[in-house]
């Protein structure tokens, strides 16, 4: 395994139990019944886990939205061209996205990323360019990608998490766009859950009941040809996978590694979630699953990482926008802990014994 990403699988530690039971006992004594908010205390007591502090803060927040093209495209399983990939680029960077629009709901900076967009883009200031290739291969005819692009993949969403961590941050969400990228995902998904594929393959964008019988038949065919094997996560991330997911299981791994909790989006993000657990099955401990989409390979494989999700909203867009919701909900559980009074300190008459 190439050097990086063995040092950075190393340094992801277990969760600290200490500040666990520090964050814990606080929330036992504070101004309301115990348990009272409910999943809101679960989870200001993971983030104290994974930070290591018995009060975690929450205070800057980094959205990475990474973007690629898929050559399983021209096999006709989206809705929309490919060209809409560049197209929505540019719109995140004038800011007319909807992950722009909730990102500024809760003070998040979102971090664009074209990891393999299948066009020139022009160059823009809050565009990170890391083009590993023009899109993937199409994965129905051969791998989508050599094992080195896997690798390389992964290895950008590492550094892109240090080059970030340098600026600060608390914690991060994962983000994505790229046509065709559920197709992907739901193949990903097949392979490591061990469902059938017509079981975790939805719609997209909205596809009709004939082209979603297609998009399972390109599936069927792309696994048949490549044969990725469930137990070696980087071969099944280079034979069916996407540039922009092997750079969220980068930056996965490498938030883990700084003990950042990581919230997750939706179907891709969860499908880089499957690769990444294999790779380091530590870093399930750090992950937030922010909601449940539409895509039904998305209940199958939050259930595959015993994942309960905050929000079921019917959300379906991508982008980074659920797990916006997500930090917001972690951001509420972590200053409940930090600024709601205990009993003794408002003076107020704990629950008889």
């Amino acid at each position: 395994m190439p050097e990086l990403l063995s040092n950075t699988i190393k340094m992801i530690k277990p969760l600290d139990r200490e500040a666990m039971d520090g964050a814990r006992s606080r929330q036992d004594t504070m101004t309301k019944p115990q348990g009272s908010l409910g999943r809101l205390e679960e989870l200001s007591i993971k983030l104290a886990g994974i930070q290591g502090r018995a009060i975690p803060q929450i205070r800057h927040k980094v959205i990475f939205t990474m973007a690629g093209d898929h050559g399983v495209a021209a096999e006709g399983v989206s809705a929309y061209p490919a060209e809409v990939t560049a197209q929505m680029i540019y719109n995140f960077l004038r800011g007319g996205a909807g992950i722009n629009v909730l990102a500024h709901q809760v003070g998040a900076r979102v971090v664009i990323v074209d990891m393999g967009v299948a066009a020139e883009l022009e160059p823009h200031p809050q565009l990170v360019s890391r083009k590993i290739a023009p899109g993937t291969q199409d994965m129905f005819l051969r791998p989508a990608m050599t094992p080195e692009q896997a690798v390389r993949a992964i290895e950008t969403g590492i550094e892109l998490v240090g080059s970030e961590v340098a600026k600060g941050f608390d914690i991060v969400g994962t983000g994505d766009m790229g046509i065709s990228n559920t197709t992907s995902s739901s193949a990903i998904c097949a392979v490591m859950t061990g469902r059938p594929v017509s079981e975790v393959t939805g719609r997209g964008a909205g596809l009709t009941d004939e082209q979603l019988a297609h998009k399972v038949e390109v599936i069927q065919r792309a696994l048949a040809v490549n044969h990725p094997d469930p137990k070696q996560p980087l071969d099944v991330l280079a034979k069916i996978g996407g540039f922009e997911i092997g750079g969220l299981v980068g930056v996965m791994l490498a938030a883990a590694a700084y003990r950042i909790p990581i919230v997750l989006d939706g179907f891709i993000s969860g499908a880089a979630a499957l690769i990444a657990t294999v790779l380091a099955p530590r870093l399930k401990d750090f992950l937030i699953a922010a909601h449940v989409s539409v895509e039904p390979g998305h209940k199958v494989l939050l259930r595959h990482l015993r994942l309960k999700p905050l929000l079921n909203l019917s959300m379906r867009l991508g982008e980074g926008t659920g797990a916006v919701l997500g930090i917001f909900l972690a951001e509420a559980a972590a200053r409940t802990l930090a600024e709601m009074s205990t009993f003794a300190e408002a003076g107020v008459s704990e629950k008889e014994k």
